[in-house]
């Protein structure tokens, strides 16, 4: 290769990153090798480390606005996981509420409570009504004192779903796989309860009624699982293991049905639990390592309906409790670890294809895939109950091919490789409803780039990632209403380095920084109205470790997060900081500066100062 070349795409890349993300880092495979260690060394060596009471674990978020009314709260599920991993999910039986005294719920959350002591790994878990999943996360890791935590999650918009009238009796079943023996002896003490939240009587109306489901307080009339079928002795996700295999589940909807949206949980685990640290498979060829993740540092989740491509996913890198260095999230746990996003695609366009009453398939596989994506859906429906059936025809479909590059230079365990992807999709259709003609076109687009560079025959791993995924809906209205439309466009950046230095007495540090955070700004148009919002959340976090013969001696972790978010309706902001489990600093701002507000799009952060 002309080095010439080189040298300017490597210069392209370093202005691209050094524009849009400061610096900080992680070696990831390696650490999570030392983590069964870390988990493992004996309580002595936490003793200047532990409290004598519980810790508190928490990710930072804005807390969700909850009307001026007592909340009736349903009791769902305590259980006390142990040795569950391989075995069914736990089941509790839902029926929709009785004992509440209204039937109008303004917001409804799930709580999620638990405790755990001694040791244990961090364990991904589910939670599925219907087989309708409401909350993907990861559990914290205990410590010997014990710790707690809790995740509150907005599930109004799954209103339909917790008040089936068809179906009174539902089961709500949760996989949490976890192992119990002589070394890992955390056992997780966990409560759910669903807080209704009924209306408070003197609420203004803000907006006009409108029976359409194009509006951003308007919920799904029906909700179908498209997960895996009970019984499992796992969780009802699909296990994606490599880049052919693919999840399918047959469906059918009902045919009046005039607007569809999937919402897509994806995690990902084992070998591609740092899949954007992978480096490509002619590096391991080349250097004849065997025992480490390959296929680069690309992923999308591919959504097919009939084998056509309807969406993609091109995921946040959510980093778990356990991941990098243990001690970076805690108390402070890692950017969607506790509440993993869930992606919305938009499938109305295609209505008309699938409003025949036959059964159709959604298909969901991973590009580059290694062992284990754990991926699922809840297609979300809108009924026209004055119509029997709908009808709707799919006007265009474009799904461009995936164009990707990968760019490698290295001399032995050293080098850099440079990876960069597009791809967009478009598609639009209309429906015909008793409100009329509504046409629906959906964008996604995406860019994604990436610099990694391995120093010190291996030993240094620094990844720079940043990622776009934007979606566009445009909706023409019946005449009587105006158009609609809503955009949304995400940046999530990944800044990751680790190094590792020798010290005397066969001991060596183990030092990891990592950059963590995205951008979201959404613009949408709707009853003569428009409504703006931006949020940015972003970490810098610094970490080492001290390790002999496999077992981490001592160890510090820091984070500093910055969250904010600002709209049309308020603002929220926070600035807090930890180091090893204590909390420095914690401030929080809930009104909006005059002249704080930022673009709609990535900004420059200032980087927190590498505290060893």
């Amino acid at each position: 290769m002309d080095p010439n070349f080189f040298t300017f795409l490597f210069f392209f890349f370093f202005l691209f990153f050094l524009l849009h993300r400061p610096i900080s880092a992680s070696n990831l495979h390696k650490f999570k090798q030392l983590n069964s260690d870390f988990l493992s060394q004996s309580k002595s060596s936490y003793d200047s480390l532990t409290p004598q009471s519980p810790t508190k674990y928490f990710e930072v978020t804005k807390p969700i606005e909850l009307p001026k009314t007592k909340p009736c709260s349903y009791h769902v599920l305590h259980h006390d996981f142990g040795y569950t991993y391989g075995q069914p999910p736990v089941f509790a039986n839902y029926t929709s509420p009785p004992h509440c005294s209204s039937t109008k719920f303004s917001k409804i959350v799930l709580e999620w409570k638990a405790t755990c002591e001694g040791r244990q790994f961090d364990r991904i878990f589910g939670v599925w009504l219907g087989g309708v999943e409401l909350l993907r996360s990861c559990t914290a890791e205990p410590r010997a004192t014990g710790i707690v935590w809790s995740v509150e999650k907005d599930i109004t918009r799954y209103h339909s779903l917790l008040f089936n009238h068809q179906q009174q009796n539902q089961t709500l079943a949760v996989f949490l796989g976890n192992i119990v023996d002589k070394t890992y002896t955390g056992v997780y003490h966990v409560d759910i309860t669903i807080n209704f939240y009924p209306f408070h009587v003197n609420t203004p109306k803000t907006k006009k009624f409108n029976p359409l489901a194009f509006t951003s307080d308007s919920h799904a009339d029906l909700i179908l699982p498209i997960s895996r079928n009970l019984p499992l002795n796992d969780g009802l996700w699909f296990n994606i293991q490599n880049s052919t295999d693919v999840g399918l589940k047959e469906f059918s909807v009902p045919q009046n049905a005039y607007r569809a949206v999937l919402e897509v949980y994806v995690s990902f685990h084992e070998n591609d639990e740092f899949w954007y640290s992978n480096p490509p498979n002619e590096y391991l060829s080349a250097n004849n390592i065997t025992n480490s993740p390959g296929n680069g540092p690309f992923r999308e989740v591919l959504v097919t309906l009939d084998d056509k491509v309807v969406g993609s996913v091109w995921p946040f890198t959510v980093i778990y409790t356990g991941g990098v260095n243990p001690l970076l999230w805690r108390p402070i746990t890692g950017i969607g670890s506790f509440d993993l996003p869930s992606y919305d695609i938009e499938i109305t366009p295609f209505l008309g294809e699938i409003l025949d009453g036959k059964n159709h398939l959604f298909g969901f596989k991973v590009t580059n895939a290694l062992n284990v994506w754990y991926i699922d859906a809840n297609l979300h429906l809108w009924l026209d109950s004055n119509s029997v059936r709908t009808e709707g025809v799919l006007v265009n479909h474009i799904d461009k091919p995936l164009v990707e590059s990968i760019v490698s230079n290295f001399s032995g365990l050293n080098g850099t490789f440079l990876t960069s992807a597009k791809k967009s999709i478009l598609s639009s259709g209309w429906v015909r409803s008793s409100f009329g003609n509504i046409t629906t076109s959906f964008v996604q687009d995406f860019s994604y780039c990436s610099s990694m560079v391995m120093r010190k025959n291996g030993e240094k791993q620094t990844v720079n990632q940043i990622i776009s995924f934007n979606d566009s809906i445009r909706v023409k209205l019946p005449s009587s209403h105006l158009d609609l439309v809503d955009d949304t466009n995400r940046n999530f950046s990944l800044y990751l380095d680790s190094d590792e230095l020798d010290q005397d007495n066969d001991t060596y540090l183990a030092v990891s920084n990592v950059t963590l955070g995205f951008d979201v700004s959404k613009s949408k148009s709707e009853d003569s109205e428009f409504s703006k919002s931006f949020l940015s959340n972003v970490q810098d976090s610094q970490g080492k470790m001290v390790v002999k013969k496999n077992l981490v001696i001592s160890g510090v972790g820091e984070t500093q997060q910055d969250y904010r978010y600002e709209s049309n309706e308020g603002c929220y902001f926070r600035k807090i900081g930890s180091s090893n489990y204590t909390i420095l600093y914690d401030k929080v701002k809930n009104s909006c500066n005059k002249r704080s507000h930022y673009p709609f799009g990535l900004k420059i952060f200032n980087k927190f100062p590498i505290i060893l």
